[in-house]
């Protein structure tokens, strides 16, 4: 997608708003030039061209302007480039048209040797000509017109005739740059200015500063001009080490596109910038294809391809347009002004387009697919938070549809203002880890010793209190929130796994997961790095996915299964029997556990169609020699029916309600090696 405005390659249409721009600077700062070069002593040039002075200054200003001082990773905040110390020290010793002209050159070979397009290097010697033109003017209402016959020296007395100067000089260079990467990212030009002075203005400062030192030591001692060129490193790299930091916390270390953060900065000034008659747009995209390529070819090649849609994308927007990756294969693309709706679908439609060409890597050809969601200001949501939220609901409909592109509705939106604002809440509580881990444990049947724990999600909310599982879990599913919600307890799991192993307590830790968390080929690494970090054997750890995995496409979560049975995390299936005609796909999973709903356990005491469910799924469990769990035990009754059936683990009320880290801890230890009677007798029928 090519903008009128684009600068990169060909430069502005002829017409628009920036080539009008671009094209008025550089007639003026043209003309400037050729003012300046009238104005130009030949005789006295040619003297000092004799010099090694010239030279010096001429190899210095050139240098200095092959690359810039970077001091933000911000775009619209660009680079200072080392040579203004020495152009501006030509302006003040030796007058205006040699600095113009070494500055000229200066730019010229800069243009040669990084390759920009005419236009650009045309431009940036008009403003800067008009720069140092500007400065010129402020130094001669002070009566100071130097020359190559009178070059002249500063003392302590001009320090107010140079303060201006400088001051000029940065100006008209800030205010210049400001107003084409205003039009050409289409932009407020004072939030431009805003967002560049700053940072540009200290690193001015530096520069211009030290100029009349060099004017004081060409005068004196030519020869220890050179010698600025220590200071003058010692900005560079200070400047480059703080700008990487600035670029690592904004950005995403593999396709070096911004992260997150970044997106939240970029919405709210596009947010805050925004006109009555246009539209914010935020788009959310997930490939549908990319897990197949990652895990067919490894996580290289898919590191490769991620990098290789992110360049595809970032190719496919107009300047001033944000885009940003997630995490994993999600991407977001901001539009900080877009005319409708149907503008945002077609911008949508060549973002696909983009994507779905073709991908050849390691000799062969991928076809890939990427599912859009739209949400747009101010028709959809006030703020980043609910933009994003509403993009990803309208992404899901897109996958689920296999329309590959939607625009957020809201009578297909599940999600009321209370729960978008528990979302909210939400994910401050994980950003804030206010949710904590209860801890049930499971006993075994046949003798009560505990065969290990399960890992429940709580959460207190500082207004409401107590929220149910039921209320938020789904809520996570729904939406982004779901994998950062699935690291967090994984981690807390370890965490609270390795305090017990390492002081003698080795109970095994259930985790739930979702069938989404199995679409995550990251699940397995962060895993194997926790399991690494903590010092803990595979074995301290469960996870626990719900049944409905067995009535889906198995493809896409078949090889995370495969690399978390060659890790050796043991896999158990929640609460089976909700699906029971998906029973003859269960000897297809690499699962260690079954757990039967506690739907049906309940019941096994009064009910006989439930009693003859659970027990023929507890024979078809033995027969494929795997363990049964039996969820929601309440009673001594139904303990002692799933004794009989030959049931191995009960977990329920009847042990012990879900208690905090501590309690459970103690429990724990209370009943280590101990078999606890229940209210019947621990054997196995013979019948069973």
């Amino acid at each position: 997608m090519t903008d009128p405005t684009d600068t990169r390659d060909t430069g502005p249409r002829v017409g628009t708003p920036l080539w009008g721009y671009l094209a008025g600077i550089t007639v003026i700062g043209f003309t400037a030039l050729v003012v300046a070069m009238l104005r130009l002593d030949s005789a006295g040039v040619a003297g000092l061209a004799r010099t090694p002075l010239f030279w010096v200054l001429a190899v210095l200003v050139v240098l200095g302007e092959l690359r810039p001082v970077m001091v933000s990773s911000a775009t619209a905040v660009g680079g200072t480039y080392p040579s203004t110390m020495f152009t501006f020290a030509v302006l003040l010793h030796l007058g205006l048209p040699v600095a113009v002209l070494m500055q000229a050159v200066a730019v010229v070979i800069n243009g040669v040797v990084t390759r920009r397009s005419w236009h650009r290097v045309m431009f940036n010697i008009a403003q800067s000509t008009l720069a140092l033109t500007a400065a010129a003017v402020v130094l001669g209402t002070f009566g100071i017109v130097p020359s190559p016959a009178e070059p002249w020296v500063p003392g302590g007395g001009d320090l107010l005739a140079i303060a201006l100067s400088g001051i000029a000089y940065f100006g008209t260079r800030a205010t210049l740059v400001s107003g084409a990467v205003a039009l050409h990212e289409r932009r407020s030009i004072m939030r431009v200015v805003k967002v560049t002075v700053g940072p540009q203005s200290l690193v001015y400062t530096g520069l211009l500063g030290l100029a009349p030192l060099v004017v004081v030591v060409m005068s004196h001692s030519p020869g220890l001009v050179p010698l600025f060129v220590a200071p003058l490193a010692a900005v560079y790299f200070t400047a480059t080490l703080s700008m990487r930091r600035d670029h690592q916390a904004m950005h995403d270390e593999l396709t070096g596109l911004p992260n997150r953060k970044m997106l939240i900065v970029s919405t709210e000034e596009a947010l805050a910038e925004s006109r009555q008659d246009e539209r914010v747009g935020l788009f959310l995209l997930d490939l549908d294809r990319f897990k197949e390529v990652n895990d067919t070819l490894g996580h290289p090649v898919g590191d490769r391809l991620l990098q290789l849609i992110a360049h595809r994308l970032t190719h496919s927007v107009r300047p001033g347009d944000v885009v940003a990756r997630l995490g994993g294969d999600e991407f977001a693309v901001l539009l900080p002004s877009i005319r409708d709706a149907h503008a945002a679908r077609e911008v949508a439609a060549r973002l696909r387009a983009a994507l779905t060409e073709p991908v050849r890597l390691e000799g062969m050809t991928f076809d890939l697919d990427a599912s859009v969601g739209i949400a747009l200001y101010p028709d959809h949501a006030p703020d980043f938070e609910l933009l994003l939220q509403r993009a990803d609901v309208a992404m899901y409909l897109a996958k689920e549809g296999r329309t590959g592109v939607e625009l957020y509705q809201p009578d297909k939106d599940r999600n009321s203002p209370e729960r978008l604002t528990l979302l909210g809440d939400l994910r401050r509580a994980i950003d804030n880890r206010e949710l904590r881990l209860h801890y049930q444990p499971k006993v075994g049947l046949g003798g009560g010793d505990v065969q290990g724990v399960e890992a429940l999600l709580r959460w207190r909310h500082p207004v409401h209190g107590p929220i149910a599982p039921s209320d938020f879990v789904p809520l996570a599913e729904q939406s982004y929130l779901m994998r950062q919600l699935t690291a967090y307890v994984i981690e807390e799991a370890l965490e609270q796994a390795a305090a017990w192993w390492h002081t003698g307590l080795r109970v095994q830790i259930s985790v739930n997961i979702s069938a989404r968390d199995l679409l995550a080929s990251a699940l397995p690494e962060q895993l194997e790095v926790g399991l690494a970090r903590y010092g803990l054997p595979p074995a301290a750890i469960q996870l626990e996915v719900t049944e409905r995995i067995l009535t889906g496409d198995q493809a896409y979560t078949q090889e995370t299964i495969k690399a978390l049975a060659a890790l050796g995390v043991p896999l158990a299936l929640d609460d089976f029997g909700t699906g029971y005609s998906s029973l003859i796909r269960l000897q297809r999973l690499a699962v260690s556990e079954v757990k039967i709903d506690a739907s049906f356990v309940r019941r096994i005491a009064e009910s006989e169609d439930d009693y003859r469910i659970v027990r023929s799924i507890v024979d078809l469990v033995r027969s494929l020699g795997l363990r049964s769990v039996a969820e929601g035990v309440e009673s001594d009754d139904v303990a002692m029916r799933l004794v009989e059936m030959g049931c191995d683990v009960g977990q329920g009320w009847l042990f012990c309600h879900p208690m905090p880290a501590e309690e459970a801890a103690v429990w724990l230890r209370d009943r280590a090696g101990a078999s606890v009677e229940y209210g019947y007798q621990p054997e196995v029928s013979s019948s069973a």
